[in-house]
């Protein structure tokens, strides 16, 4: 996605791994202002999902399952981790995903990437779809949290309107 910080348009994800540390952007700071909060330890994981630094479901699964690979490099104990995060949201589908797929794969950062990839290739996948239905000036409203913050990158049901838009089509 591409935000704006001090007049200057950068391309950046919702969340990765970076230094040592989960990266998310700060989604209680917007619009106001674009922030990064580091979780370094599955603690700080878990606070920032319960306290909503991070939102959507896809990008709260990326979260845990960054979350859980940098427990697994920090050596810390795996079933605590495992059920800090899982406790965060109790209803998180995603979550219970992602928690499961690092569990499959070993915890490893590897398994972590590939996981948040899949979750882009999917919303691209979506907006590309759902291009295909977009005419030329079309008008659209949607009202749900599902651009690319929910989603680390394209988002779902706004992915088809940014890619309509990156071909030319002018909705509005």
């Amino acid at each position: 996605m591409k935000v704006i910080i001090d007049g200057v348009a950068k391309s950046m994800q919702a969340v990765w791994f970076d230094d040592k540390c989960v990266q998310l952007i700060d989604q209680r700071k917007i619009p106001e202002k674009i922030e990064i909060f580091s979780a370094r330890n599955s603690d700080e994981v878990a606070y920032a999902i319960k306290d909503m630094v991070v939102r959507g479901a896809p990008a709260i699964g990326v979260t845990a399952a960054y979350g859980l690979a940098m427990a697994f490099m920090n050596k810390e104990n795996m079933g605590d981790a495992v059920e800090k995060i899982r406790s965060t949201r109790p209803t998180a589908h995603d979550l219970f995903k992602a928690i499961h797929y690092m569990e499959e794969n070993g915890f490893s950062m590897d398994a972590a990437r590939r996981y948040s990839q899949e979750m882009s290739s999917r919303s691209r996948k979506i907006g590309e779809y759902g291009n295909s239905l977009i005419p030329q000036k079309a008008r659209i409203l949607t009202h749900c949290n599902a651009g690319a913050l929910a989603v680390v990158d394209w988002g779902t049901a706004l992915a088809p309107m940014r890619i309509a838009n990156n071909e030319g089509k002018n909705i509005v």
